[in-house]
């Protein structure tokens, strides 16, 4: 059948050419979604200013924040799809999708009117620099008008990863990509518009690349097949999802909060120059951090997989080969990113060298030691592939946002200087990876003894207790 060709089998045979015909797509695709932003802080780079740059730059922070609870149910419908589909629980499968589709609809409508209420109030509690602050509510309010189209793709691409389909989605995001560069030069040059321009490019893309997945749905042959009608919240599914999914998403939500308030910290010294370079500087390292990302999503995939078909020598295999291709990409993309660093700035600002150097600052303390973030998020994708999400959740609380609060309060208080504000990065990703291993290493034994003897009907059948 058609559908064969885009399916993987997690569970049998060599594991490192698996995991890289389901990463590569993967990477490319993150890469693309990340182009939607990258080509709207080029564009504005170029033809709109600096403010306009910073504009639409600083917004990524408050984005996340605002998206990443409901990115992180799409996590849950991932992992419970993918234990399903390991086990031949078709039945649930077909549950999952319909439940899943409805969710992201009925999530991004919330954050679609949240957003056009709340944006402006939420600038200013971000201290945005008053050169900025209007641009950035134009352009945020239009861009939550994606909201809708932007979660239907996240979570329709994480049922199709679920059985080990990466490619189809990098197919519909090269479509949206290459589109939305267009609009961006249409709305902005030849229609001389200014943020308004990209933010509208962006979200025509959204709708068009949620589209595209929803149709590949709808036609897909067996348990991942979408039909409207079937369209509806199962509330026992839904709670499957929230077990995984609303920990996932809670943590995005805490790294986010605290990237929120490196941000802060950043615009109180009302200088669109430091703020323009650390903006250019993150749409950098979203490069970098998807090539690792990408690893996580795969670690995620097939350590549920495996774990819902009883395979827990799989498990270890997943976790040190991912951690290994995760470190490698970390190390070399990162450390390329510095050495080119001027280069790459000069795309984003170019003809202003203040600005180039203060990306450059960034990318030295943040991009070099990225493979540490790797290491940490390659940890959480297999704790949640296995069914525990809390702790990760409760680690990463403490060890990324309490630990950059702290920084900021204390050493950024004494210090109030750009580069001590970047160093709390590597700093907390150490911390939070090692406490990562550590909780792994606690709980595994009990994890493979609950599948190895008498308790592998409850951690097949989704009902893993979520541990802490």
């Amino acid at each position: 059948m058609r559908k064969r060709q885009y399916q993987i089998d997690m569970c049998s045979g060599p594991l490192w050419n698996k995991l890289l015909l389901f990463a590569l797509p993967l990477i490319a695709s993150s890469m693309l979604q990340l182009l939607f932003n990258a080509a709207d802080v080029v564009v504005v780079g170029w033809f709109a200013g600096k403010e306009a740059l910073a504009a639409v730059g600083s917004n990524t922070s408050l984005i996340n924040l605002l998206v990443n609870l409901f990115i992180g149910l799409s996590v849950g419908t991932n992992v419970v799809v993918a234990r399903d589909l390991g086990a031949g629980r078709h039945d649930n499968v077909s549950r999952s999708v319909h439940t899943s589709i409805t969710l992201a609809l009925i999530s991004g409508v919330i954050m679609t009117i949240f957003g056009e209420v709340m944006v402006r109030k939420l600038l200013i509690w971000m201290s945005s620099p008053t050169d900025v602050i209007d641009l950035s509510t134009i352009y945020l309010r239009i861009y939550f008008f994606g909201m809708p189209a932007n979660l239907l793709y996240n979570f329709s691409a994480a049922i199709l990863r679920a059985q080990g389909d990466t490619q189809r989605p990098l197919y519909f995001l090269t479509i949206a990509g290459v589109i939305n560069a267009l609009l961006n030069l249409f709305f902005v040059v030849v229609v001389g518009m200014d943020v308004d321009g990209v933010a509208y490019a962006t979200i025509i893309s959204q709708y068009i690349s949620a589209a595209l997945v929803l149709r590949c749905l709808m036609r897909e042959e067996g348990p991942l097949h979408v039909e409207l009608k079937k369209l509806g919240l199962e509330w026992s599914v839904v709670k499957r999802i929230l077990q995984v999914g609303l920990p996932a998403g809670f943590q995005g939500i805490i790294f986010s909060l605290s990237n929120v308030v490196i941000q802060s910290a950043l615009n109180s010294f009302d200088d669109a120059v430091v703020v323009a370079g650390s903006a250019a500087s993150a749409n950098i390292e979203g490069f970098v951090y998807a090539g690792m990302n990408a690893f996580y999503q795969t670690a995620l995939t097939f350590s549920g997989q495996n774990y819902g078909a009883g395979q827990c020598k799989r498990v270890d295999k997943v976790l040190l080969w991912c951690q290994a291709f995760a470190v490698g990409t970390g190390l070399v993309l990162g450390n390329l990113a510095y050495l080119f660093g001027n280069q790459l700035a000069g795309i984003y600002a170019p003809g202003e060298p203040d600005v180039i150097a203060q990306t450059v600052l960034r990318l030295g303390l943040v991009s070099c030691p990225y493979f540490l973030c790797g290491f940490m998020d390659t940890m959480v994708g297999v704790l949640r592939g296995i069914g525990y999400s809390v702790g990760p959740m409760i680690v990463s609380l403490v060890g990324v946002c309490g630990l950059r609060l702290f920084w900021v309060a204390t050493i950024f208080h004494v210090f109030p200087s750009p580069w001590v504000l970047y160093a709390s990065y590597p700093v907390t990703w150490t911390i939070t990876g090692i406490v990562h291993l550590v909780f792994f290493l606690y709980v595994r034994k009990r994890a493979y003894a609950r599948v190895n003897s008498g308790g592998a009907l409850a951690a097949m059948e989704g009902h893993h207790p979520v541990q802490t």
